[in-house]
């Protein structure tokens, strides 16, 4: 059974709506033949198919794991005493800040690692790639403190629509999140609220024919949203991306997840690093295969 809170921006919105999006392997008929069976209950109450949910609303749904969540196998890219780093695939959540999905991949490393691991840093949800957590205190510490200070390299890989002029650039622009929409909106020059954006990228593959380019991207800076809004800004979406891409483009190439992984970690350490000096020079890498 899990217990999930209804976030504001599914107030009003249909149960069946809410459930499908908060668990995106649950089919449709397993989810119509659980509120048959009432199965599901808001604030306590057995419900039927065409309830709305509010804002704060306690969902329980009485189903097993297994049909929520599917078989979620935990890809080790790198594991010593004080670190692990896990290929985090698409469509889970490293933690459930967002209040939708029950199951997260830090639920799934506690379970089998052991309750004292924690994530260093975030993917988003539809971002494939590697996260590191850490295995004790001391080590969270330092590691928030290297990613906070860019002492650890940060590279993606991305699919996108055309192909830049320049093979190499980075990138200097201004981000403005909205939080009530859940998106961010560039600008080039400095206003009200936004925030500097940083992105280098390097074109490491061209393809004429189909118009497309596979890129490596370096954060410089980690702000949300920050590669996906920052290369549909030059005009370059990554294929796939249905917020910040075009529709047009997904569905000429069949694609309905955005291809952009984060595939590559180099520890750069410049400052003493206690326990985890023998990191420096470290670098963790995965299939770039998008």
């Amino acid at each position: 059974m899990q217990k999930i809170i209804v976030p504001k921006k599914y107030d009003n919105k249909n149960l069946t709506v809410f459930i499908l999006d908060s668990f995106p392997n649950l089919s449709q008929n397993f989810l119509y033949k659980a509120l048959r069976q009432k199965d599901i209950k808001i604030n306590g109450k057995r419900v039927k198919e065409n309830t709305k949910v509010c804002e704060n609303d306690l969902i329980e749904v009485f189903i097993s794991d297994e049909f929520l969540f599917g078989k979620h196998e935990l890809k080790v890219v790198y594991e010593d005493d004080n670190i692990l780093a896990i290929d985090k695939e698409q469509e889970i959540s490293v933690t459930d800040e967002a209040g939708v999905n029950g199951m997260t991949l830090t639920k799934l490393v506690k379970e089998k690692y052991g309750k004292n691991l924690e994530p260093c840093h975030r993917l988003d949800r539809n971002t494939r790639g590697i996260v590191l957590f850490a295995k004790n205190e001391e080590a969270l510490k330092i590691l928030f403190d290297k990613f906070k200070n860019h002492e650890i390299e940060k590279h993606y890989i991305a699919k996108v629509y055309g192909i830049p002029k320049e093979s190499h650039k980075i990138l200097k622009d201004f981000l403005f999140k909205d939080s009530k929409k859940n998106k961010v909106y560039i600008s080039s020059t400095k206003k009200t609220g936004y925030q500097e954006i940083i992105t280098e990228y390097t074109v490491l593959e061209e393809n004429k024919e189909e118009n497309t380019s596979i890129l490596d991207i370096n954060l410089h800076t980690g702000r949300t949203h920050q590669i996906r809004a920052h290369l549909s800004y030059i005009g370059y979406p990554i294929i796939g991306d249905g917020k910040y891409g075009s529709n047009k483009i997904n569905k000429k190439f069949n694609e309905s997840k955005q291809n952009l992984i984060s595939y590559k970690l180099i520890f750069k350490f410049t400052k003493p690093s206690g326990i985890l000096d023998y990191l420096n020079g470290l670098e963790l890498k995965i299939s770039k295969n998008t």
